[in-house]
């Protein structure tokens, strides 16, 4: 088990390994294995990575970010010309059923709504706006409408996680009401976790996953 020191500096290693971050923008900061973040970084972008580097190293047991996101001025744009820029960008993907998501933008944070059959359509949405110049957030309100039984669910669930080697796929409880998978139990680190709810999310049908899986550290 690592101390909080340790941790810390994995972490400051893999923000400073990353070359998408300056990480001398972000500070670090370690108690009880919860990793909070803070500072000021130049793109909704560059916070999005920040975050998903923190999950990378082994011992996080959660994080809190509490990161700015100041644009430097070339980067400041209107919200109304953010928001042409989301629904053109959107028009363009093939993926994403045309017309089935609403873009409304507000400070330069964008929110996505409406309702797509899949989970892999809402992600490839929130992916082509997250990296957009002058973006400042973005909030996925994207709705998934599917019928399936219960049963069909975890099924297809449990032979995903098979599928995906997870070490030892019965230690998730998977629970299913309706279209909504709530899942729980305990896994080594975030790329077992990330696992399960891929799993989850990849299966037809599923619209909310809660995920209450812990680390075992």
């Amino acid at each position: 088990m690592k101390t909080d020191i340790q941790l810390q500096l994995d972490v400051l290693d893999e923000l400073t390994w990353d070359p998408s971050l300056d990480a001398a923008k972000i500070g670090v900061e370690v108690r009880d294995g919860v990793v909070t973040l803070a500072g000021t970084v130049g793109s909704f972008a560059e916070k999005w990575e920040a975050e998903r580097a923190v999950q990378r190293v082994i011992g996080v047991k959660a994080l809190a970010v509490e990161l700015s996101v100041r644009l430097p001025g070339a980067s400041i744009r209107s919200d109304a010309d953010i928001a042409r820029t989301v629904e053109n960008v959107l028009a363009w993907m093939s993926n994403v059923p045309d017309g089935s998501i609403k873009v409304m933008v507000e400070g330069g944070w964008v929110t996505l709504s409406g309702i797509v059959e899949w989970d892999y359509q809402r992600k490839a949405a929130t992916a082509a706006v997250r990296y957009l110049m002058g973006v400042t957030g973005v909030s996925d309100s994207i709705g998934i409408v599917q019928q399936v039984s219960a049963s069909a669910v975890q099924d297809a669930i449990e032979a995903a996680l098979k599928r995906g080697a997870l070490a030892d796929a019965r230690r998730i409880v998977i629970d299913v009401s309706g279209n909504n998978v709530t899942l729980s139990g305990t896994v080594r680190n975030w790329s077992e976790r990330e696992l399960a709810q891929h799993a989850a999310w990849g299966t037809h049908g599923v619209s909310t996953v809660i995920d209450n899986i812990t680390l075992a550290i």
